[in-house]
């Protein structure tokens, strides 16, 4: 199992590679608008209130507060062939290929 947490949120890729959430809801604790996207999570990085997930097809999944990266609408065309992401207190950053 691996967990990771936001200021007042926990995500965790649990052994069989499901991902739970739990917490303060705007802080990332609820995943549930992305939860059909979210399918074998490889890696989750967090900010101060949202999660980033990397999925095993190279894209990206992001939820939780919108100021804090909660939303990658704006590029999700990009996010694909993602080698590994990396979170400040407020943003992501993909390394792609």
């Amino acid at each position: 199992v691996k967990v990771h947490a936001s200021s007042y949120a926990f995500a965790a890729i649990l052994a069989e590679g499901s991902l739970v959430t739990w917490g303060v809801q705007d802080s990332g604790g609820d995943s549930s608008a992305v939860r059909d996207q979210v399918r074998s999570p490889q890696q989750v990085q967090s900010t101060e209130s949202a999660f980033a997930a990397k999925l095993a097809d190279g894209s990206v999944v992001t939820w939780g507060n919108v100021s804090f990266g909660g939303d990658s609408s704006a590029v999700q065309d990009q996010l694909c062939s993602v080698q590994q992401l990396e979170a400040t207190d407020v943003a992501f950053a993909a390394i792609v290929a």
